[in-house]
């Protein structure tokens, strides 16, 4: 009698199948074509990879592993030789992971088909046979958002042709097409993989856009356009789902983004959308050639074509000329000819509702130390200074509060304030421009980050007042950013007198009385580690949510979340389907960066797939989920203990006297600032000696993930649970988990931060004189957390419920197992005091060229 397969079986088997085997297939072609002048790279490739793994087993040093392999495999002793031949292996190694991209994402549908019964158009299903149901889903969607917005957080980075050459790569691997596959990989091997030198915001934006203009294009609309077709919902003004754009408008800590950035960013995301609008008008042209329709379709071809290819078109808000126009030719399709291709110009009115002529809103923030200095020069200027009280900077906060007049003034002269505060001021009257030219969504939202007291956005919203803004037309989303787990305890209390101030009040009458909050996940984790983070941004979202409530405020959470679960990622649908009835979860706004970009927005089935299941999220929390995952008071008291616990722990990591000094010694963390993918700089005061609460985080936890170590990931989290079983809450611990479904979320995407870690790459620093104990205490912490969060979740192995993440994690850590050796190879070699100032430029080379492959192999952490 054979025996069933079960589903994680059948998961296991078709990745298998799907992606394993097909890569490796694929693989030995790649490997056999002739791109270099070293001769046989690819063909040796494979036995370096055999012998880096079999280093590890035998518990070689990285230096070792190389030099044996030299030595005893390919008899080369000459050091330029070795150089030469390991820049070459990196060449290949970064292509691989391309390649295993490319076989994943051709793969998706099938692989993901097991996960019907959760999805949404299983629910719409359901929902067309309830009629109950229905009409409450119906309710949901007419306050529920999706905004995605993308960043140019440096988490990773292909260049568009590599992109675009992964996209083709992916089509030819649905269908096995060979000779495609084969022509594709040559080009690969061919084709650069960055630039020389630091890309601008403004290259970031045109970088980004490749998703918008490839992808989310087309994938936004046809969710929207099926949700409200099945739905038959009326939203009139509403969307559904939105983009939202960082590149040219976040200005935190990078010098390099402007006022003039942030307007040719605006402009450019203009032409690009209306690039698109006339490849769809094209289509629609060779089909709509029926009577009746010439005059509208004229007057749509000259729209478009203009705002797409003119050097410098008249920019001014058009989006009701369009669909006017797109609604007169559907209606002569109608009533005179048959409904024929009225599905083409329904395409269309459903992408200019959504896009408008602005494609993606770009939001502007800035750090509140900026603003807060700014606000200090202009009310010492003779305008103002009768305006606002000399001793203001000494003021309590509740003094300040009432200080600030919040009354209008044409202030213009700032010619001598700093560079910060000038460009502050210019975009301020900038967002007025851009709503004029592209309507209202094109820019309407100013992010305060580091925001720790309600002065900070009175503050901002004065200043509006005076730049040429008049308070009834003030209808922008103040967006306080709460990212430190001291800022996130009073953020309940900062929000409060917020809404009894009578001034705001009236703002937020305009705004039909919403308001956006934004949380940091990445630099709550640097601050606090990963629990202490994970359980301060539920609480603060709980008291947000009550203080919202009782103020009769409509409240949207908008989340900073990173690719890696260290900074928020991992499962982040069942992130949002975990919240129960004391968090505000309507709509969902989350950032969008790197690695999260490419893989779960990089195709149409993908992008389709993790839109439908983050509004399925959405919609699900808002029913029946919710009385659930609503966590009980002794649940939450559970879970704040094993805070507490865990956040002790961090913090006396954070405070041993080489903890920072581990990372810049023994990390390429000193390299991030010289890899060409982002225009920002690695930590803010940048001309000053590092300090921790200057790293961003950002480069706090790529430098981890190279050590293959992750501690933000996990550190403390086996600390919290064992004092929880010593004190006998083990089984209550237990059952949360089972019960809470934010609290599973957490400890699963703990175990996949730990599943990427591997401290066998670094275990020879167990006896380095320096670092030695600080090693070993990081490896017990690892080996305490992976023992308890087994036994807590009743496996035998992480992330045993979740097969083919597994295996994609696996097959791409075996892929990189090869540059992480090279990047310590190389670390340990510049460390070397025989190492001579020239080999050292050599071996920072090595290790800046190996930071490329590992970061972009990270995809799946997403």
């Amino acid at each position: 009698m054979s025996k069933l397969i079960t589903p994680l079986g059948s998961k296991k088997m078709v990745f298998k199948n799907e992606v394993t085997t097909k890569f490796e297939l694929y693989n030995s072609l790649f490997l056999t074509l002739p791109f270099y002048t070293v001769k046989n790279t690819g063909l040796a490739l494979p036995y370096f990879f055999n012998h880096c793994e079999e280093g590890i087993e035998q518990h070689l040093r990285p230096d070792e592993i190389i030099s044996t392999f030299f030595t005893k495999q390919k008899g080369l002793t000459d050091q330029q030789e070795i150089i030469d031949l390991l820049f070459r292996f990196i060449q290949y190694i970064e292509r691989q992971v391309v390649l295993f991209d490319a076989v994943e994402d051709a793969a998706f549908s099938k692989v993901n088909g097991f996960d019907e019964a959760g999805s949404l158009s299983n629910l719409m299903s359901k929902a067309l046979e309830d009629e109950n149901l229905y009409k409450r889903i119906q309710d949901c969607l007419s306050e529920f958002k999706l905004r995605l917005v993308l960043t140019a957080h440096p988490t990773q980075f292909y260049p568009g042709p590599v992109l675009g050459i992964m996209t083709d790569l992916t089509e030819a691997i649905k269908i096995n097409d060979v000779s495609a596959i084969n022509l594709l990989l040559q080009q690969l091997g061919k084709t650069p993989f960055f630039k020389k030198k630091k890309p601008t915001p403004v290259d970031e934006a045109i970088s980004l856009n490749w998703y918008l203009e490839n992808i989310l294009y087309q994938t936004a609309s046809n969710v929207h356009s099926n949700l409200e077709e099945v739905f038959k919902l009326n939203l009139g003004n509403h969307s559904l789902i939105e983009l939202g754009f960082w590149p040219g408008g976040d200005r935190d800590g990078n010098p390099f983004v402007t006022a003039d950035t942030t307007r040719q960013v605006s402009s450019f995301l203009r032409k690009a959308l209306f690039r698109c609008y006339y490849r769809d008008f094209k289509n629609m042209k060779r089909r709509v050639t029926f009577n009746g329709v010439d005059k509208y379709m004229d007057v749509l071809e000259k729209l478009i074509y203009k705002n797409a290819f003119d050097s410098q078109p008249e920019e001014k808000d058009i989006k009701e000329e369009l669909l006017q126009n797109l609604r007169n030719i559907r209606e002569v399709l109608a009533t005179y000819h048959d409904s024929l291709f009225t599905d083409i110009v329904d395409d269309m009115i459903w992408k200019v509702k959504l896009f408008g002529c602005h494609f993606a809103s770009l939001d502007i923030r800035q750090d509140s130390r900026v603003l807060r200095a700014l606000f200090e020069e202009c009310i010492a200027t003779d305008l103002l200074k009768d305006k606002v009280p000399a001793n203001y900077s000494s003021l309590s906060e509740a003094e300040k509060i009432a200080a600030i007049p919040l009354q209008t003034a044409d202030f213009k002269s700032f010619d001598h304030f700093a560079d910060l505060s000038i460009d502050s001021l210019e975009v301020i009257r900038l967002i007025k421009e851009m709503q004029s030219k592209n309507g209202k969504r094109a820019c309407h939202r100013f992010i305060i980050s580091n925001c720790q007291k309600a002065s900070d956005i009175l503050q901002l919203m004065q200043l509006f007042l005076w730049s040429g803004w008049q308070m009834d037309e003030l209808d922008i989303d103040f967006v306080p950013l709460f990212e430190t787990i001291d800022d996130l305890k009073v953020a309940d209390e900062i929000m409060k007198s917020l809404y009894q101030h009578p001034v705001y009040q009236k703002h937020l009458e305009i705004r039909k009385n919403r308001q956006v909050i934004m949380l940091g996940f990445s630099d709550s984790t640097k601050d606090g580690g990963y629990l202490m983070a994970n359980w301060s941004i539920y609480d603060a979202k709980a008291n947000l949510t009550a203080v919202s409530r009782s103020n009769g405020i409509d409240l949207a959470f908008f989340d900073g979340r990173g690719g890696p679960p260290s900074r928020g990622g991992g499962k982040t649908h069942k992130f949002y389907a975990s919240f129960g009835k004391d968090v505000a979860n309507k709509q969902i706004q989350i950032t969008v960066q790197g690695q999260t970009i490419s893989s779960h927005f990089g195709t149409f089935e993908s992008s389709t797939n993790n839109m439908e299941q983050l509004i399925h999220a959405g919609i699900t929390s808002a029913l029946e989920r919710q009385n659930v995952n609503t966590m009980a008071e002794d649940e939450k008291q559970l879970f704040a203990q094993m805070a507490d616990k865990s956040y002790a722990s961090f913090m006396a990591l954070r405070k041993h006297p080489l903890f920072l000094k581990f990372l810049e010694v023994q990390s390429p963390l000193k390299m991030l600032s010289e890899i060409n993918i982002s225009s920002r700089p690695v930590k803010r005061n940048t001309d000053t000696e590092l300090k921790l609460e200057d790293l961003r985080a950002i480069s706090f936890v790529t430098s981890w993930s190279q050590l293959k170590q992750n501690i933000p990931g996990f550190y403390g989290v086996g600390t919290a649970l064992k004092a929880i079983k010593q004190d006998g809450n083990w089984e209550s611990a237990k059952s949360l988990y089972k019960n809470s479904g934010f609290f599973k979320t957490v400890i699963d995407n703990c175990m996949m931060s730990m599943s990427k870690a591997d401290f066998r790459l670094t275990a020879y620093l167990k006896d380095d004189e320096t670092f030695g104990e600080f090693w070993t205490m990081l490896k017990a912490e690892y080996d305490l957390t992976e023992s308890l969060v087994l036994d807590l979740t009743d496996t035998t192995e992480l992330m045993e419920k979740y097969p083919t993440d597994k295996q994609s994690i696996s097959v791409r850590e075996k892929i990189t197992l090869p540059l992480v050796i090279i990047q310590r190879y190389a670390i340990i070699k510049s460390l070397d005091p025989k190492t001579t100032e020239k080999e050292k430029l050599v071996y920072n080379k090595l290790i800046l060229r190996t930071l490329y492959g590992i970061v972009n192999a990270a995809r799946n952490s997403a």
